[in-house]
């Protein structure tokens, strides 16, 4: 079973909600950036969703963005990014890697080479933002085998359930519901709009759905988890490493941080 698969059915069978984490490779760089990564999963991450900085990160706010610029000006790119996975995997070999990125760089390298580069970093799926259903076919479908390496499908707030069942109806691993319109990292939120959309799609799902954008605190996820098999954090931790990324103390604040959102999902 593949370790997303894997990941939620061991929560499911503790009465727990997976806690999704985004965090930026390379940010502030490579050595600091994988020890927050190792920290991070020690503390209680379920999935980590590695971040390949990118220069036109559109979906992204700000915060995310000026990672992406921090992690780029330190030399990262996807060869790095995906290497980064693999050191991860040798301290870690049970929480799920998601390696998150724009469509052009994966392009770049190819199906084939982007598949056999995933298997040998041990990273269990795909998240492309910018590359819908209807035109992934013809990249992932050169994938030697779909299921080991599955596209996580973003569902946007406004999609119509026509859509979110045609959608679901080829998802794999999980479904990543955004909470809001705008990006990440910014806007409010409201639990019973959000609600409603997300025990819509879990109605047609046969994958979890997981809620993103602008989930940053414990009260969020103890507001939107009963809604939810997964709560998103992005921005809040890609905050802390900005604000505290050579500060003696990043790594406990970091831990204290994650265990803080675990906690809210149990």
């Amino acid at each position: 079973m593949n370790r997303i698969a894997q990941t939620f059915a061991n929560l499911k069978a503790k009465n727990e909600k997976a806690l999704v984490a985004y965090l930026t490779a390379g940010d502030p760089d490579y050595d600091t950036s994988l020890a927050i990564l190792k920290t991070a999963c020690d503390a209680g991450v379920d999935l980590l969703e590695l971040g390949m900085p990118f220069s036109d990160p559109t979906a992204d706010g700000p915060v995310i963005q000026e990672a992406s610029l921090r992690a780029l000006a330190k030399g990262m790119n996807l060869p790095r990014s995906l290497q980064m996975a693999k050191d991860l995997r040798k301290h870690n070999q049970s929480v799920p890697i998601v390696l998150f990125s724009y469509y052009n760089p994966l392009f770049q390298m190819g199906p084939e080479a982007l598949y056999a580069a995933c298997m040998d970093c041990g990273i269990d799926g795909i998240l492309v933002v910018d590359l819908p259903p209807e035109e992934a076919h013809e990249f992932v479908d050169r994938f030697p085998d779909k299921s080991a390496l599955p596209q996580i499908r973003l569902i946007a707030p406004t999609t119509p359930i026509a859509r979110k069942k045609k959608v679901a109806a080829e998802a794999d691993g999980f479904l990543y519901l955004i909470t809001r319109t705008g990006v990440t990292g910014s806007g409010t939120l409201d639990a019973k709009i959000i609600g409603e959309h997300s025990l819509q799609l879990r109605s047609v799902s046969p994958v979890p759905v997981c809620l993103g954008f602008g989930i940053s605190t414990p009260e969020d996820i103890r507001a939107l988890a009963p809604f939810a098999d997964g709560l998103i954090v992005g921005s809040a931790l890609v905050k802390t490493v900005a604000e505290y990324g050579h500060a003696p103390d990043l790594l406990s604040r970091v831990a204290t941080q994650v265990k803080a959102l675990k906690d809210a999902t149990k």
